[in-house]
């Protein structure tokens, strides 16, 4: 994710060489553009978190979108515990920020 930092942070790269502190940015007319380390890591642990939300965020509405039927109008109505397992899947994000750190809701 440094690159993608760096790109984020400096529109005039084009191209980076390299890996990590290490990482030659190169603009449009070949000249070096300088980068700060720190400000870099502060940017790629904000693209890292807002990764890791996202796939969060996948998962759990292909998690509600397994329970969609339970809503339908041609079905029964939805029972309490059903009803409370979507809202804990909906209100997942209040307490996780990624895969890693989540604890899902026990189907009904």
């Amino acid at each position: 994710m440094r690159h993608e930092a760096i790109y984020a942070l400096n529109s005039n790269v084009v191209s980076i060489n390299g890996a990590g502190d290490n990482a030659v940015a190169i603009d449009a007319n070949g000249n070096v553009v300088s980068w700060d380390v720190d400000a870099v890591a502060t940017k790629e642990a904000e693209l890292l978190a807002a990764f890791n939300l996202d796939e969060l965020r996948t998962e759990r509405n292909r998690l509600i979108s397994e329970t969609d039927w339970w809503d339908m109008s041609d079905t029964p109505t939805m029972n309490e515990a059903q009803a409370t397992y979507r809202q804990a899947l909906r209100d997942i994000t209040d307490s996780a920020t990624s895969l890693n750190d989540v604890t899902w809701p026990s189907k009904p």
